[in-house]
């Protein structure tokens, strides 16, 4: 993978930044912004709408990771690189590793989301905790009957390995 210059770099992260206070400003939700770059071109972005889609999924990176796979017409993101505000949640994160996004730069830290407002931590605790431990109760539920649709997939001439 091609290095992009230090100046397109700094473009593409202004760019993200600009999404974040677009997104805001205009009450879509929190102050989030995310491009995914392919070849040296934005092939996708988007800024957080939680509250305006009413999806909580909604993470600028995870709205930018969509839109640039729809482009792609692709589910995985080779070769790309990510600029996001800020330093991703543990879904965003979740979300850029399956994409196969190769490189991330951030603004923002956890930190620095955590001092107005927007604090993940908690979610990093719980994945250290037991299941049994956990805020969320958990119980596995008819494992048998579920395995079934995993052991078709398994046997699955044609299916899409990802």
């Amino acid at each position: 993978m091609a290095q992009t210059s230090e100046q397109k770099q700094r473009e593409f992260m202004t760019r993200a930044i600009a999404l974040s206070q677009q997104g805001m400003r205009h009450d879509k939700g929190g102050p989030f912004g995310a491009v995914i770059i392919k070849d040296g071109e934005i092939i996708g972005e988007g800024h957080n709408e939680v509250t305006s889609s009413h999806d909580p999924t909604a993470h600028a990176e995870v709205v930018a990771i969509r839109r640039a796979c729809a482009n792609l017409n692709s589910f995985q993101l080779d070769g790309c690189e990510l600029y996001t505000s800020c330093e991703p949640c543990p879904m965003c994160l979740g979300a850029i590793y399956w994409a196969r996004i190769e490189r991330m730069f951030y603004g923002n830290t956890q930190a620095d989301a955590a001092a107005i407002g927007f604090d993940d931590q908690f979610i990093y605790e719980e994945l250290d905790r037991e299941k049994g431990d956990r805020r969320l109760p958990m119980a596995q539920f008819m494992r048998d009957e579920a395995n079934a649709a995993f052991q078709e997939w398994a046997g699955k001439g044609d299916r899409v390995d990802y």
